[in-house]
């Protein structure tokens, strides 16, 4: 029988157990966040498992015909990258996509506080952070947008706190939500068709895109 010191069991447990903390970690996250949208903390939880499970689900809108450069080997790739020889180019499909955890329900989320909140703050935030998130975000041919994480929900936890002072948690949430998906998704939209091949999904990476991210912490931040 192999005995193993305290210290190690302990930290095995503690291996074990980080999913659980995790996961509770996230569910007084988005608890807290619910209260200051004015949700209780069961609708909060049922947003969170809506979330997760749209994520898995993606609404196909439209598709457009792209041209990728492709290579057929390593020695292709050294070639156009440190040669300047174009590789052939092929005409692909791009299925642009909505995703329903990251981009839909998000959307909506923001939508409700737009009745909910003052309209002007709402719209002056959204325009502010569509400016940044349009600057700050770059395309990258094959992944898709990448933006700071932190960008858009400090300019809209700034700007609303400015703007709306004690009401400005639905302020930024929804300015936030919306700036991120005109800035940085929806105004280089053209760019990613033009440069990226296969599903093109608007808030595909869940609870994590960058549109739901923003929206959280910009909801926290304020």
């Amino acid at each position: 029988m192999i005995y193993l010191p305290g210290s190690i069991l302990l930290l095995l447990l503690l291996l074990l157990l980080l999913p659980f903390l995790g996961l509770a970690l996230a569910v007084d996250v988005v608890q807290t966040a619910a209260a200051k949208l004015g949700f209780s903390p069961g609708m909060g939880l049922l947003v969170l498992l809506a979330i997760l499970v749209g994520s898995t689900v993606n609404i196909p809108l439209y598709s457009v015909q792209s041209t990728v450069p492709i290579t057929d080997d390593f020695l292709g790739y050294f070639v156009q990258q440190y040669w300047g020889i174009p590789l052939h180019r092929v005409q692909q499909k791009t299925v642009v996509a909505l995703n329903v955890g990251g981009g839909l329900i998000p959307v909506l989320l923001a939508v409700y506080q737009v009745f909910q909140a003052s309209l002007g703050a709402i719209l002056v935030t959204t325009a502010i952070v569509t400016v940044a998130s349009y600057f700050a975000a770059h395309v990258v041919p094959g992944i898709g947008i990448q933006m700071n994480p932190l960008i858009a929900p400090l300019v809209a936890a700034v700007t609303a706190t400015l703007i709306a002072g004690s009401a400005a948690a639905p302020v930024a949430f929804a300015g936030g939500v919306l700036g991120t998906l005109i800035g940085a998704d929806l105004l280089h939209l053209r760019d990613i068709e033009t440069r990226t091949a296969g599903v093109l999904s608007i808030g595909g990476a869940g609870v994590f895109d960058g549109i739901a991210l923003c929206g959280l912490l910009a909801l926290l931040l304020s």
